[in-house]
């Protein structure tokens, strides 16, 4: 669930108010979008990695808030780890040839 707009980082681009297929946000003027609707956000992680700046923060946990501070996930490096890891660069995916996201079935077990 989407928990975090750093007003620090944003740059009032609102690609994140774009990019969410449940209209989570509320474009402000000269300002950075508020989480208008938390309870709406899907976690999908479509604003995140849009972000150009590194400005969002979405929790994996997507029925109960997670209480986050800022400069925590600054210094443990998070804002914008999910981009980063799914490799995309410049708010652009890194293509298919290096997608690594497949791996996530690895994990899993089919169970009859």
């Amino acid at each position: 669930m989407i928990e975090l707009v750093s007003h620090d980082r944003c740059i009032q681009c609102d690609i994140c108010v774009a990019a969410c297929p449940d209209n989570v946000f509320d474009a402000m003027p000269d300002a950075p979008p508020v989480i208008a609707r938390q309870g709406d956000c899907q976690t999908c992680f479509l604003c995140e990695l849009y972000c150009p700046v590194d400005a969002l923060y979405v929790s994996p946990l997507t029925y109960e808030r997670d209480v986050v501070s800022e400069a925590d996930l600054v210094a443990r490096g998070v804002l914008g780890s999910f981009r980063r890891e799914m490799g995309w660069r410049n708010a652009k995916p890194r293509g298919t040839r290096d997608d690594l996201s497949y791996r996530i079935f690895e994990a899993g077990t089919i169970v009859p």
